[in-house]
């Protein structure tokens, strides 16, 4: 019997979980990802036609997709000139006419996924025309994703909490995912623009809550500036708790593994620090099990490597990690 495995968040977090888990056919996947994105070709889409934000969406197609290396690239290409479409992706644009000449956003997604191929099913979280808001620690309120992710006010004010505009109800498609589930895995991703903003959907709280799989959270490895400055692991578990009540979290899944220095560098300019764990006893009393092990990636960016991801998710999967 196949294991049913279903993430929740958006970003090239989620696209590193499900590349590295797209050719094992021993696993069912379902792909909850985000519909709050509201910046670049995604946000002019969206403004102009009208549709749920197609980047998050279109990454997870490409992570499970089954073509080849170059229909992959096809579908990424972003054109660099033209009036009307310099900045878009060949993916956000298919996605876009898919919508319009299927009739809506969902049935434009499963077209999409029947043409490339795609192994498992990629499910907006909302169907609703959300915006994400975050309120800081002074009472500002920001309103949409861009401006969160890219911040235009003082980012060393830290985040109180999140909120979303416009409903925001969750898809009954995410529902029945989350039910079917043997493990739910969260993140990793980006706290408030990737992965929060799927938890604050009306219905995931009860979702998470009633589902009989087991939650693992992929705790990110290094911090963002403006959305987790300082953050331990213990800081990422206790805002997603803030969301799913505590007590749900099974598993947290941590990097131990050494960091480049010259990587660290660049990282440091942008304010970005490795994010630790300081207090292995906060983690274990509230009934989390702890997996570390080396997730880095060998590129030229500090990230989860997608093989090394699903090498812990296949353990979970054969019940080797209980």
């Amino acid at each position: 019997m196949k294991c049913n495995i279903t993430t929740i968040g958006g970003g090239t977090g989620t696209f590193n979980v499900l590349s590295g888990l797209g050719k094992n056919d021993k696993l069912n996947l379902a792909a909850i990802v985000t519909v709050a994105d509201s910046g670049g070709s995604t946000g002019e889409l969206r403004d102009e036609f009208g549709i749920l934000p197609p980047g998050d969406v279109r990454r997870a197609i490409v992570a499970l997709s089954e073509d080849t290396e170059v229909v992959r690239r096809l579908f990424e290409y972003r054109f660099k000139e033209g009036r009307s479409i310099a900045g878009h992706t060949v993916g956000n644009l298919l996605l876009t006419a898919l919508s319009d000449i299927m009739g809506d956003f969902e049935h434009g997604i499963e077209e999409l996924c029947e043409m490339f191929d795609v192994r498992g099913k990629v499910i907006p979280v909302s169907l609703d025309n959300v915006h994400l808001g975050v309120t800081l620690e002074n009472g500002d309120r920001i309103v949409g994703e861009t401006d969160i992710d890219i911040p235009k006010h003082d980012a060393n004010i830290p985040i109180r909490d999140a909120f979303l505009l416009g409903g925001g109800r969750l898809n009954p498609r995410a529902k029945e995912a989350i039910d079917n589930s043997d493990y739910v895995i969260i993140g990793p991703g980006d706290l408030y623009t990737s992965i929060i903003p799927n938890l604050l959907c009306t219905g995931m709280y009860d979702a998470i809550r009633s589902t009989s799989a087991k939650i693992i959270y992929v705790c990110n490895i290094m911090t963002k500036h403006g959305e987790t400055d300082g953050f331990s692991v213990e800081d990422f578990v206790r805002v997603i708790e803030q969301y799913i009540g505590e007590g749900r979290i099974d598993y947290v899944l941590v990097n131990n593994g050494d960091l480049r220095s010259n990587l660290l560098s660049k990282y440091e300019a942008e304010e970005k620090t490795p994010v630790r764990l300081l207090d292995r006893d906060f983690i274990l009393h509230k009934g989390i099990k702890i997996v570390e092990r080396d997730f880095t990636s060998a590129t030229d960016y500090i990230r989860h490597d997608p093989r090394k991801l699903a090498r812990t998710v296949e353990d979970f999967a054969s019940g080797w990690i209980k």
